[in-house]
């Protein structure tokens, strides 16, 4: 099967990362990874604005040194911001020194930039190494998800993954889009049905705590 069910165990291996929101109330948590990117980013910001909900966008820092203005533009709307390292490094390919180094660069263009770092971490790919986990969880929350939207996947028709999406969003989902080049397609076909969802279905959005 093409689509990401999440390992019932996981949230037992790894209990200090945050994986749902609050089940009790019809609240989800929208996240986009690998931004800023102009012509994306900024129509998410623009889709979300229409619907008056609430994102969270963990960005690349070289993306962030490219496009300054895009992610004060996130910032602005009323936003939240999340690491997601400088060069979007595979934790399993990469040195654990190498990856908290890549981890503090995005911080610190995120504080030129925007004025504060980001209290959320989310590793590319979903992967970490214990080591590279323990130090960033030292100052972070790391932040994975419960719902995939498989936007990447060129593959797969967008009913399908409106489908898909739709019937697998819960109370407390977090569910992860990508605001990127290659999944600018499929995004402009789903997200604004996805959207239009949550608001027809009585849920609105929150940002992250932890």
């Amino acid at each position: 099967m093409r689509f990401y069910q999440l390992p019932f165990f996981l949230p037992f291996l790894y209990p200090n990362r945050l994986w749902n929101g609050l089940v009790s109330e019809r609240k989800i948590s929208l996240t986009f990874d690998d931004g800023p990117v102009p012509g994306i980013t900024d129509w998410v910001v623009e889709e979300l604005a229409k619907r008056h909900l609430s994102a969270t966008f963990f960005m690349v820092g070289d993306n962030v040194r490219k496009h300054p203005a895009l992610a004060q533009t996130v910032v602005a709307a009323g936003h939240q911001l999340g690491n997601h390292t400088y060069h979007h490094l595979s934790g399993w390919k990469t040195a654990t020194q190498t990856y908290l180094d890549d981890v503090a660069s995005c911080d610190a263009i995120l504080g030129d930039t925007v004025g504060e770092k980001s209290r959320f971490f989310r590793p590319p790919y979903g992967w970490m190494s214990p080591g590279q986990a323990k130090g960033v969880a030292a100052a972070k929350k790391i932040v994975m998800w419960s719902l995939l939207s498989y936007d990447f996947d060129s593959g797969l028709s967008s009913e399908n993954l409106i489908r898909r999406t739709t019937a697998r969003t819960a109370p407390g989902t977090i569910i992860v889009f990508h605001d990127q080049q290659k999944t600018k397609d499929q995004l402009k076909k789903v997200l604004p049905h996805y959207l239009d969802f949550l608001v027809g279905e009585g849920y609105t959005t929150q940002l992250l705590e932890g």
